[in-house]
């Protein structure tokens, strides 16, 4: 058994112990966003939005953004722990572990966290009829691609500052701008040209787009190849950067 997977159970057995505070987040904060932006908002669209109604155009881009929120939540203050306050990482580098086996057992928990609330998500979708295509089922491992495109260079990012402080920046200044800006609430195509652009480069609208083709049963064409390859990029080079700054902090 790879020793990742020690370190990955590590993290699950917390987890465990501290599931139940997740559960608003994972089920309530769906059901709640679904009823205020889906039906309350959604109400005020009329004609829909590209043929489709609102609910059902928006539910995609909900699921890939509460994706990627969870993964940078995820990749943020806990890895912060990790390095500051409870010095896990510390004491795992101490073990016959090596920096890979911490990063990649860390990051595989983070994905797990993404898998279940996404899948949360697409239950609570169903239950209000905002799945147009059995497709939908997609969206899972498409989630999991954003999540490792987000959570790894976060990861990297976290543990080259010295403050959480600056997580908070992060999330202000980053994180809100691009769920703003990548699709989700409306389509880019009404964003300024250069903003338009931003959108492009940004992770989260290939995973908004990628969502939005799989509950809606759109065929994603010779896209789909390229969005999938985009993300990957991302993931890859977010771990080779994590992996640097993690061995930059924990070999002495």
């Amino acid at each position: 058994m790879p020793p990742s997977t020690y370190v990955l159970e590590y993290h699950l057995v917390n987890y465990r112990r501290t599931w139940r505070a997740s559960v608003f987040s994972s089920l309530v904060l769906p059901l709640l966003t679904m009823l205020g932006f889906g039906l309350g908002v959604g109400g005020f669209v009329t004609g829909g939005v590209e043929g489709v109604s609102y609910l059902e155009w928006m539910v995609p881009g909900l699921i890939a953004s509460t994706a990627a929120q969870v993964a940078v939540a995820e990749s943020t203050w806990p890895v912060m722990s990790c390095f500051t306050w409870v010095k896990t990482y510390f004491a795992q580098a101490a073990a016959p572990l090596r920096i890979g086996d911490i990063l990649g057992g860390h990051l595989a928990f983070m994905l797990f966290r993404v898998l279940v609330s996404t899948a949360a998500f697409l239950l609570v979708a169903l239950c209000f009829g905002a799945l147009r295509s059995a497709w939908a089922v997609a969206v899972l491992p498409i989630s999991l691609l954003l999540g490792a495109a987000l959570a790894a260079p976060v990861a990297a990012y976290t543990a080259s500052v010295s403050s959480d402080s600056y997580l908070a920046i992060l999330f202000r200044f980053a994180v809100l701008p691009m769920s703003l800006f990548s699709g989700v609430f409306f389509p880019i195509e009404s964003l300024p040209t250069v903003l338009r652009w931003v959108a492009w480069a940004l992770p989260l609208w290939h995973g908004v787009d990628l969502s939005r083709a799989a509950t809606l049963g759109l065929d994603p064409g010779p896209g789909l190849v390229w969005r999938v390859l985009y993300l990957l990029a991302w993931g890859v080079a977010g771990w080779f950067l994590a992996t640097w700054r993690y061995r930059r902090r924990l070999v002495v």
